[in-house]
């Protein structure tokens, strides 16, 4: 690469889009300038989308973006315009939809021809450099001497991209009644890995929302495979390698079918719903893991991931020096050299190699043996493995600590912050930790000072000191689930006046008021080639079943019907799909639980409030929505049930009130009985 270059990116503040600033090609971030350019030269545009994280993305660009030759066919035939997917979710949909048209594929780096208009002719992802200048070349060619096959071609990609992730409606078989969800459990069951946990088959991600529905139908229904498949997943992904065993959290996924050899980027929103599962998970099975698992990840989000002003960094690469994984790895030659007498007894415990069990003799740590096992063979108890293995852990970690770094994307996003924000009220329920809590409100507070305009719409991501993004319908629908999330462990009302706000928001700039479902663009934002909705759910929940839980919740604890009954609409125009590819719909299938299976309501008034909401929090309890405070506060929900002297526990179900209780053991009683 030639420093000397310097392009249109320059001015950026993407982590990913200034790693391109210096490349020969002349990259153009996406704006006006460069979309007008592309029209008034009448060039084809091409369209790279990344992430900072991205290893093919780095791969690609050495390959080819810092080659001069590859720059000069670009600079002359084509306006390239470089996206941030991060910073750009609704062009990376857009065009993600259009490689899936042509290709059935998709992933990133997402490189894109379009036409000066926009429109995709052709998407793909990695190439190496010889087919990515026969690309370049072959499409300059048609266009130059064929653009009406260009054209005919941009139309009937546009066309079979709008067939795609469309509303299903209720089809033939499916119906409203509580057997449903067995029959939905039914047809996910045959795509379980009931061996290695997680879906069959490689590469492995930890699809944390699936894992909430498995986690939350074994608590309704007692189903066995359910709650074998949850655990299961949750003992493997801890034990593997795509668990980060010195310094916590996890990597993005693993290559394999056994969690072992991760794609070694960690996420910021993969380990906030991670925290949460775990934190789930404990309150349910009370496995001492689930707790280590927890604490450990938030050591490393508070080292590596949280910023002076108490926001979150979206990720960390999977290279440093130039090599995918070489903070992580080992020889077997450092565990002995470190380690000393202690290095049988660790690479026993973590499956290390003279050969390694990677690549170029390197080895991951993964838990690859039973740990009785291990004791007896080295002639130490239980105990002792424990405390020499954790010994030898701290003395690795330190010194990767003085390992060059991968690099961290610094760029605060509103919609996995919420995630984040969520998950440390996730660990607050279960383990009541009063940092815990302490994080997520100061979050949140900044959050709603910075990204919260005056007139209830949100900001995505600052890009300069005077230039940002609007939000997308994720940052409203995560922000929202996390003042609720707030609200009912605080019952402090403002943050349930904001998710109101946020809601009656969302409701003028997103809603599709035929579907009842929402854009995933708002109203204040320019127009792309088309207006999609994001409709399935994937590592992170769809936009849109999020918004329907959101509203599902409020309409409960605000009193407003036509809100649960709007949430109800968006679940049956999704009810054939959820029912039928229940692991692409998961989080829709978890509302369509809340509503087959009417949540609790249940208030706590008077001065006891706080010890008594502690107690409910700490089970896990899907099934429950809670209100209350040391008085009624201004909430119709809470009117007239303070008694004087008293803290009383009222618990509602549908339009169904039961007598007030007086303790937790009490309200156990009863939702178990009915």
């Amino acid at each position: 690469m030639q420093a000397s270059f310097l392009n249109h990116l320059a001015g950026e503040s993407s982590p990913y889009l200034l790693q391109h600033a210096h490349n020969p090609v002349d990259w153009h971030p996406w704006n006006d300038e460069a979309l007008n350019k592309a029209k008034q030269e009448n060039k084809l545009m091409v369209i790279s989308i990344g992430y900072a994280a991205c290893h093919w993305c780095h791969v690609m660009e050495h390959e080819s973006f810092e080659d001069p030759d590859v720059a000069r066919i670009m600079n002359a035939n084509y306006v390239s315009i470089k996206v941030d997917r991060e910073e750009r979710p609704d062009i990376d949909q857009v065009y993600m939809y259009a490689s899936y048209a042509i290709s059935s594929r998709g992933g990133w780096p997402l490189n894109v021809i379009a036409l000066p208009d926009g429109r995709p002719v052709y998407a793909g992802t990695y190439f190496p450099k010889g087919n990515w200048i026969s690309i370049l070349e072959h499409f300059v060619k048609v266009f130059t001497g064929n653009r009406d096959e260009l054209f005919a071609l941009a139309d009937e990609i546009l066309l079979q991209t709008k067939k795609i992730d469309k509303p299903t409606g209720m089809g033939p078989g499916t119906t409203e009644t509580p057997a449903n969800m067995d029959e939905l459990f039914g047809n996910w069951l045959p795509f379980l890995d009931m061996e290695n946990g997680g879906s069959k088959g490689a590469p492995k991600f930890p699809m944390p929302t699936n894992l909430e529905f498995l986690l939350d139908h074994f608590y309704r229904t007692g189903n066995e495979k359910a709650e074998q498949a949850i655990l299961l997943t949750l003992d493997k992904m801890a034990a593997g390698g795509i668990y980060d065993h010195l310094g916590g959290g996890f990597c993005r996924y693993s290559t394999d079918s056994q969690w072992h050899i991760p794609h070694f980027e960690k996420m910021l929103y993969d380990n906030a719903q991670l925290v949460s599962l775990y934190s789930m998970a404990f309150a349910l099975f009370r496995k001492p893991r689930y707790k280590e698992i927890v604490y450990s990840a938030f050591e490393f989000i508070d080292r590596e991931l949280t910023s002076e002003n108490g926001l979150f960094f979206s990720s960390i690469d999977a290279d440093s020096e130039g090599k995918e994984g070489a903070f992580y790895g080992w020889t077997s030659g450092e565990i002995n050299s470190h380690l000393g007498e202690d290095a049988g007894i660790f690479s026993d415990y973590f499956g290390i190699t003279k050969q390694g069990n990677w690549e170029n003799g390197l080895n991951v740590l993964h838990v690859s043996g039973d740990e009785s096992a291990i004791a007896t063979k080295h002639g130490i108890s239980g105990e002792e493995l424990k405390s020499g293995i954790s010994k030898s852990k701290e003395i690795l970690f330190n010194i990767r600590e003085k390992r060059v770094h991968p690099a961290t994307d610094t760029k605060i996003l509103t919609s996995w912050n919420a995630l984040m924000i969520s998950g440390y009220i996730d660990a607050y329920k279960s383990f009541g930790e009063q940092g815990f809590l302490d994080k997520a409100v100061r979050a949140a507070t900044v959050l709603t000072e910075k990204y919260l305009r005056e007139d209830g719409s949100l900001v995505r991501v600052w890009t300069g000191e005077s230039r940002f993004i609007n939000g997308f319908l994720d940052d409203y629908a995560f922000l929202i689930s996390a003042f609720i999330d707030i609200y009912q462990v605080t019952f402090d009302e403002k943050w349930i006046d904001r998710a109101q706000m946020l809601m009656e928001t969302s409701m003028k700039l997103f809603l599709n008021t035929t579907t009842g479902l929402f854009y995933y663009t708002s109203e204040q934002d320019q127009a792309l080639i088309d207006r999609r909705m994001e409709l399935n759910d994937n590592v992170i929940p769809s936009s849109n079943s999020q918004m329907a839980g959101n509203l599902f919740v409020l309409g409960h604890l605000l009193y407003r019907d036509e809100w649960i009954g709007h949430s109800e609409k968006m679940v049956k125009a999704m009810q054939q799909s959820i029912v039928q590819n229940p692991s692409y719909y998961s989080n829709w299938a978890l509302i369509l639980s809340s509503i087959l299976h009417p949540p609790f309501d249940i208030s706590v008034v008077g001065e006891d409030w706080e010890k008594i909401t502690r107690e409910l929090l700490s089970g896990y309890h899907p099934d429950i929505i809670l209100s209350g405070g040391r008085d009624e506060g201004s909430m119709e929900i809470l009117k007239g049930k303070l008694v004087p002297g008293k803290t009383r526990i009222y618990v509602c179900r549908g339009k169904t009130c039961f007598d007030p209780l007086n303790s937790v053991d009490e309200v156990i009683r009863l939702i178990f009985k009915e």
